[in-house]
């Protein structure tokens, strides 16, 4: 399993994607919310996935995903906290693709993300031609200090949007 998580992690990455939008937009649905919109970013180089937008409040989200119980540091971009409501969701998914527990790194709906700029520039993941892995300058390492477990859905639902029902 370990190999197909690794060998195929973009695959993963755009199915958990999917599952968490829908998974989103059914729990909304359940509470009679139905003026939400989705957005996807093409590619990420703007340092997130996701928009998601209801009323005001328009939250731009970098997914992260793993298989541990818990995140290790997480590159960020920069470009993150130069949204109006930028956050960042790591979540875990297991062997079947269920996910859960979740783990929060931002503030409240319309607040900007915490500063990251002082913290560590990370590397790049991969070595360059020359054998190097050189640093990202327009990242930040956010230790796994930083972030809120959070055990359900519903309860990342209220930390992008606030009460929705009001």
């Amino acid at each position: 399993m370990a190999d197909r998580n690794s060998t195929h992690s973009v695959l993963r990455e755009r199915i958990v994607e999917h599952i968490f939008v829908g998974d989103v937009l059914r729990l909304l649905w359940r509470r009679g919310v139905t003026d939400v919109e989705v957005l996807r970013s093409e590619f990420d180089s703007h340092g997130y996935d996701l928009v998601m937008a209801r009323g005001r409040t328009v939250r731009h989200l970098q997914l992260k995903t793993g298989t541990s119980r818990k995140p290790s540091a997480v590159s960020v971009s920069l470009a993150l906290g130069t949204k109006p409501s930028g956050c960042v969701l790591w979540i875990h998914v297991n062997d079947n693709l269920e996910l859960g527990p979740f783990f929060w790194f931002g503030e409240g709906p319309g607040q900007p993300l915490p500063s990251i700029e002082t913290l560590k520039t990370p590397r790049r993941p991969t070595h360059n031609k020359s054998g190097v892995r050189p640093e990202r300058p327009n990242h930040r390492l956010v230790p796994p200090t930083r972030f809120t477990r959070v055990d359900a859905l519903d309860q990342v639902l209220d930390k992008l949007f606030g009460n929705l029902l009001q």
